[in-house]
């Protein structure tokens, strides 16, 4: 459990959560953020994550991330940067493991399809938004209430840890705070995120094959300092395990910025109180300006060889199609739906609970509903 006493004075405290949307007694073992966390990792939409895309849909293979291995790389390079700056390591870790509940199937090409798809509705499609709806109203394990019940904090980090919402524009999240900054805990989270996709990326594309080292060497100048440093040290080690050495550096490097560049920029600021830093102008986690240029080159190569490269151009093009198909399936034949979300038609949207469906399915329950669809037209 995190003492108090060792946190910094600007750090969230759970003692002074803002508390839950419905009251619950304390728990005799765990502190609130505690049990969010167990919450989150007992949650149905948690365990989802295992058959999710996070690079790969159809490329088979025991070692590729999926959204779940992904979340537990996020998590543990969180609570270590947490440790260091003395946050708390509870609210981090929580926040971390939420992260990527609101994802739909196929990544971010199926986030992108079903966007474009509820604009036509005037509506749209945010997987934080999701996330916080999937918290709120669709986890059902409880008897008291709807949802996790989680924490304040949990849930305005959920939907401000990697991006700022207009009170204007969003007025029905007005009390998240929206004109104030997220916590340090939750803005780190982005950030961490960043450094694990980053990092393992990079480690799947090699793994499929898809980018080579040489390549990666000429494109990204903080792969190429360390895997210098690597053959320098190990000139006779297999290049598989220089790539590894210079990975494992890469990332290292990140952390260890994060947490410098952190550190300076909060003494800096002159921040002492957790309201200190709601109310600074900017977000205070960040890399320092070599280091995120350099972060950018990288994310520049992955989107340009691996992302949006031509290899993997035709999975996301099946993925965006099986999403625009279910829809317009469901949203014509609403009777097609499971009976629960036919009544919630009758209180929202249509297009909406289509949306909510399909962006809690897995890549694979998607492509087997298609394929039942596909079945079902030929007859």
């Amino acid at each position: 459990m995190v003492q108090s006493d060792a946190l910094a004075s600007y750090a969230v405290r759970v003692e002074n959560s803002r508390g839950r949307r419905y009251p619950e007694a304390p728990h005799p073992y765990r502190n609130d953020y505690q049990r969010d966390r167990d919450r989150i990792i007992h949650a149905r939409s948690f365990r989802r994550l295992e058959n999710k895309t996070q690079v790969f849909t159809t490329r088979v293979s025991d070692h590729f991330r999926t959204r779940l291995t992904h979340t537990i790389e996020v998590a543990q390079i969180s609570r270590t940067i947490a440790s260091v700056l003395h946050l708390n390591e509870d609210l981090v870790e929580t926040l971390a493991l939420v992260h990527d509940i609101g994802h739909p199937p196929f990544g971010h090409s199926g986030e992108k399809e079903l966007d474009k798809l509820m604009r036509k509705h005037g509506l749209r499609f945010d997987h934080n938004l999701h996330a916080l709806r999937i918290v709120e109203d669709f986890e059902l394990r409880y008897a008291q209430f709807r949802g996790l019940n989680l924490t304040f904090e949990v849930r305005e980090g959920i939907i401000k840890h990697s991006h700022d919402y207009s009170p204007a524009e969003y007025p029905e999240l007005a009390e998240y705070l929206l004109d104030s900054r997220p916590p340090l805990e939750a803005q780190l989270i982005d950030l961490t995120d960043e450094i694990g996709y980053t990092t393992a990326d990079m480690d799947d594309g090699f793994e499929a094959r898809m980018l080579k080292v040489e390549q990666i060497r000429l494109k990204v100048r903080l792969f190429e300092r360390h895997y210098l440093e690597a053959e320098r040290k190990y000139p006779t080690a297999q290049p598989k395990l220089k790539f590894n050495e210079a990975l494992k550096r890469m990332l290292n490097e990140m952390v260890t910025d994060l947490i410098e560049n952190t550190s300076r920029r909060v003494r800096d600021s002159g921040v002492r109180t957790l309201e200190d830093v709601r109310r600074h102008p900017e977000r205070l986690v960040a890399f320092s300006p070599n280091l995120e240029e350099e972060r950018l080159e990288a994310k520049r190569y992955l989107y340009e060889n691996l992302y949006l490269s031509a290899p993997l151009r035709p999975e996301k093009l099946d993925g965006e199609r099986v999403v625009g198909d279910m829809f317009n399936h469901w949203l014509t034949r609403p009777e097609a739906l499971p009976t629960s979300y036919q009544r919630k038609a009758e209180k929202e949207p249509l297009a909406r609970v289509v949306c909510d469906y399909i962006a809690g399915m897995t890549d694979n329950y998607i492509i087997e509903q298609h394929k039942k669809l596909d079945r079902a037209a030929k007859r």
